[in-house]
């Protein structure tokens, strides 16, 4: 079955889905339709609601050793502190719970596997009081040996984080391995790679590595949690997937009564995501004291520590690569083997894991391919998803071969790049062909802009100036049965309330749901308003996350108003029998082809019906519903080739380029411009591309150049705050950013579209080591690229 014509092929008697220089509201930048509510505050998050003096306040007991035994704990003195309601432990709650892999418990039973697991918490009238409560509880640990580097942890002495591993359930596309601290292996092989290694005139191996990083959402998690008399659970949380939360809630405290019927999560506007506050994390906690204490809404409130410290943070990676290339400057093979510290607990961590293992060849055609990607168990805080996925850790380390091994060659990198780069029709790692792709006419692009291949030099004789360019490419990690759907609905005025469960979270896309919809009922976006998720009010969404609700969801709002649209075209064509293939919709009117002087307004009978001759009204409100679902998809392949299945829908691919200037002695640089061009398929809003291009290679250039995560001999995290752990602020903005949007249609997304928004900062981490070795000759290959290293390697290198 063709999906591209399913989704846009006309309904009988209605009219061709328009061509794209005839759309009115698509591909138009109009304002955001949460703007306003959020530039006057009107806007409410998690921390701002209210539930007046019968709210409680939680605090948790921590652990201070990343690996010990928990021998006895001691409640009694928090229990008698004034205003304590009640001190919860891991004997309340012993269920294990997870997404994909069941690999944690809400409180620590027996076992504490990272500084700051929650041992215990307290429950108070006063958020004071539970602190003071949750200092009084007294824990014995017996500290084990740690775990804190992921390639050691593979050592066949190392100690076990999860003896009980072969134990746990997981999702059929993981493959622990019992014994060890692997918690999953992605193995991809294609091709002959021994024959490829034989065929190269280069054959180049070394090591990159990247470490952890925080998400620093400026809002902190928070969620709040109601278990009311009728053993209904509420719960409001600041949350990317408010139904893969209800689900996880459901599945863990089903032993207490409930269903899925029986919670409710209710997700506010997102001060900030980024992947962070993707899966549980915290949340499941808020519910789990909920139950604890029925009746009365409790709140649990993360502080900033805490947010870096125990929700996802980014995983760190080692990666081996092992490359060969001929002279002409084809690859011939490549062996890539990543080493992913996933932390304690690793249940969302190990699907990025699999994520980057099925794509880590990158955007280039390589026939001959050994991909290990290993999500490995260590002592450290969990990791999970991060903006990029994965694919910004393994792409600093293949980009920069590339640059490398081109320069060894004597080759152009770029034309290295638009040599080897993908076309649509060529066979992906794991078997599958690609989507059509528009990354050439984005390298040529970007090439242009930066000016490639034309020296330039700084004024300031202490400083040089050196060029990068790369490409990047991202699918959506997803299940295969991951789907999006959206109910639609007239009001008396002709305006509509679109339902969707996909989470606004900065993208935009509340506005672009509007105009997908406003797009074909012809109702200005003005008048459309996109609500956020309630799981009791608005239909199923898997999770926003992947960059992946753009397409799924805007299918799921495209099907609903095609189903609204056909539903007022009938009943047009029934009450003044007239042939529906000359109606249309036009400003807000029902329209005819064939009769220039009608134009029945849609205020006068979306609800109300229309008036027939004989004074009874036909139809009523009008209302639409839509579902997506890739059902080309299949996570199931051969567990050690990767071949068989088609895990990923699609990619989005692009290419980025730079001119930095940087400091011979102390290193400190500066980006003087970038440009970054990458192929939507459709730009629903093109500001809003062009926002999460601007936004995307900020918070990349965060990564590389200033966020730098350490932690002690004993796992403990130094820096969880942002005083010294940097993030950038607007004077960091590079002095120029070039948006390049390309338009190569995605035959299966709404109006060609497909998402955008993580892949934006997917590339900046080799652009600034390629860069540097441009102007400095030397080379990073360990992120963050700080100027105290690179003045370092440029010092090493003249005494050499």
């Amino acid at each position: 079955m063709d999906l591209h014509k399913l989704i846009t092929r006309p309904k009988k008697g209605g009219r061709a889905v328009k061509a794209a220089e005839e759309l009115e509201v698509v591909g138009k930048s109009v304002p955001r339709v949460d703007g306003w509510e959020k530039i006057k505050g009107a806007a409410r998050y998690t921390d701002d609601l209210e539930f007046g003096p019968g709210l409680l306040y939680a605090a948790l007991v921590e652990s201070p050793f990343a690996h010990a035994r928990i021998k006895s704990i001691d409640i009694s003195k928090a229990e008698k502190l004034h205003g304590v309601v009640k001190v919860v432990t891991g004997g309340n709650f012993t269920q294990k719970f997870g997404l994909y892999m069941n690999d944690r418990y809400v409180f620590a039973t027996d076992t504490v596997r990272f500084v700051g697991e929650q041992v215990a918490a307290v429950v108070a009238a006063d958020p004071k009081v539970a602190l003071r409560g949750a200092a009084l509880v007294k824990v014995e640990y017996e500290e084990l040996p740690a775990v804190l580097d992921a390639v050691k942890a593979l050592e066949k002495d190392s100690p076990l984080v999860h003896p009980d591993l072969k134990n746990y359930t997981h999702v059929p596309w993981f493959f622990p391995k019992p014994g060890t601290n692997i918690a999953h292996w992605r193995k991809i092989r294609k091709g002959d790679l021994a024959k490829g290694f034989k065929d190269a005139d280069l054959v180049l191996e070394d090591t990159y590595t990247v470490p952890r990083y925080a998400h620093c959402a400026i809002e902190p998690h928070s969620a709040i949690g109601l278990y009311d008399a009728s053993g209904r659970l509420t719960m409001w949380t600041s949350s990317q997937s408010p139904f893969t939360q209800r689900h996880v809630f459901a599945e863990t405290l089903k032993s207490f009564g409930l269903s899925h019927k029986d919670v409710r999560v209710i997700s506010t506007y997102i001060g900030g995501g980024f992947g962070g506050k993707a899966g549980v994390t915290m949340e499941i906690i808020a519910a789990a004291l909920a139950i604890a204490v029925p009746g009365r809404p409790v709140k649990l409130l993360w502080s900033r520590a805490q947010e870096f410290y125990n929700t996802y943070q980014r995983l760190g990676c080692t990666a081996k690569i092992k490359m060969g290339v001929s002279k002409a400057g084809k690859i011939t093979a490549l062996d890539f083997k990543l080493h992913w510290d996933a932390g304690a607990y690793v249940e969302y961590g190990a699907n990025v894991v699999n994520a980057a293992g099925l794509s880590a060849s990158g955007p280039y055609k390589v026939d001959n391919l050994s991909i290990d990607s290993m999500c490995t168990y260590t002592n450290l805080p969990p990791c999970g998803a991060y903006r990029g996925f994965g694919y910004s850790e393994f792409l600093f380390g293949l980009e920069s071969h590339i640059t490398r091994m081109a320069r060894e060659l004597g080759l152009d990198p770029v034309e290295f790049r638009m040599k080897n780069a993908i076309k649509e029709g060529d066979t992906l790692p794991y078997g599958a062909h690609m989507n059509p792709t528009g990354i050439r006419d984005a390298i040529e692009r970007v090439r242009k802009e930066i000016r490639w291949g034309v020296t330039e030099r700084s004024r300031d004789p202490k400083k040089a100036i050196g060029k990068a360019q790369v490409c990047f490419w991202k699918s959506p990690a997803m299940p295969p049965n991951a789907s999006s759907s959206a109910f639609l609905k007239f009001n008396e005025d002709g305006s509509l309330n679109i339902l969707v469960s996909g989470m606004e979270i900065g993208q935009g896309l509340l506005t672009v749901m509007a105009q997908i919809a406003s797009e074909v009922l012809s109702v200005p976006v003005g008048k459309i308003r996109v609500e956020t998720p309630d799981t009791d009010r608005n239909p199923y969404e898997w999770q926003t996350v992947g960059s992946h609700v753009t397409w799924g969801c805007g299918n799921a709002v495209k099907r609903a108003a095609l189903e609204a649209r056909e539903r007022i075209l009938d009943l047009v064509q029934r009450v003044h029998c007239l042939d529906k293939s000359t109606l249309y919709l036009e400003d807000q009117h029902v329209k005819c082809r064939t009769k220039p002087d009608f134009a029945l307004r849609f205020s006068d009978f979306v609800i109300n019906g229309i008036q027939a001759d004989d004074h009874t009204f036909k139809g009523g409100p009008i209302m639409g519903s839509g579902v997506f679902m890739p059902e080309f998809a299949s996570a199931i392949s051969d567990p050690e080739t990767g071949q068989g299945g088609h895990p990923n829908v699609h990619y989005t691919t692009g290419s980025a380029g730079i001119v930095l200037e940087a400091d011979r002695e102390t290193g400190k640089m500066k980006i003087k411009k970038v440009a970054l061009a990458v192929d939507c398929g459709k730009a629903i809003n093109p500001d809003l591309v062009r926002g999460q291009i601007v936004g995307g290679l900020l918070q990349g250039f965060a990564t590389v150049l200033y966020e730098d995560m350490r932690y002690d001999g004993k796992g403990k995290l130094l820096n969880p705050n942002f005083s010294d752990y940097k993030i950038p602020t607007v004077m960091d903005m590079p002095e120029k950013v070039v948006p390049i949007i390309i338009e190569v249609a995605q035959p299966d997304g709404p109006f060609g579209a497909r998402g955008v928004g993580e892949h934006t900062m997917i590339p900046c981490a080799p652009l600034i080591a390629n860069a540097v070795e441009d102007a400095l000759g030397v080379r990073i290959k360990s992120m963050p690229v700080t100027k105290e290293k690179v003045a370092l390697a440029v010092k090493a290198a003249k005494k050499h």
